[in-house]
């Protein structure tokens, strides 16, 4: 659930089963975040909010909602042009080096800029459009080697190699780089 603050924009509210109270944190994309009770209705949660306001702001450094607007209008920039280029790319790979794959997925995850299912998916970082094109590839032709081997063993990085002879240095330059969006 999204619920809209005047101060902290919007907050992320997860209902838990598990949980016994409610907690703060600051979720992965920069907005407020909170964990409640599954039973907990909005007007608690709401309440609670308002009530600890002094706290919140004290305890964890919330993104301005301008911020957190700017973000969002970059993320979908992001996704639009990840999702004119990245599909197409990696269907020029597969056909180039004889892979096939079920599907292209695209993902704004936090930690990692692609992987590859046992089912065949391979999931492309849309964060990979902030990076050089030779850096895109390199990761492109690592998740399309998964398809062969579903490990980091030394005849997975053979194939990555035969594809890209400079993976290492291409692995190095990605590192200075951050997938989140």
């Amino acid at each position: 659930m999204i619920l809209k603050d005047n101060e902290f924009g919007e907050v992320v509210v997860r209902k838990n089963p598990f949980s016994k109270g409610i907690k703060f944190s600051i979720s992965t994309d920069g907005r407020l975040s909170m964990s409640v009770p599954s039973h907990s209705s909005d007007f608690l949660i709401k309440r609670f909010l308002n009530r600890n306001r002094a706290i919140i702001r004290e305890k964890l450094p919330v993104n301005d909602p301008k911020t957190q607007r700017a973000r969002d209008a970059k993320k979908k920039l992001l996704q639009k042009r990840a999702k004119d280029y990245l599909p197409y790319r990696l269907e020029y790979y597969a056909k180039l080096y004889g892979y096939k794959y079920e599907r292209c997925r695209l993902s704004h995850a936090n930690t990692r800029w692609g992987s590859c299912s046992s089912n065949q998916t391979i999931s492309l970082n849309i964060g990979l459009m902030n990076v050089p094109e030779v850096l895109r590839d390199y990761v492109i032709l690592h998740e399309l080697a998964h398809l062969n081997h579903m490990d980091h063993s030394n005849a997975f990085w053979a194939e990555v190699r035969e594809h890209d002879p400079k993976y290492r240095e291409h692995r190095r330059r990605l590192k200075m780089f951050s997938p989140g969006v």
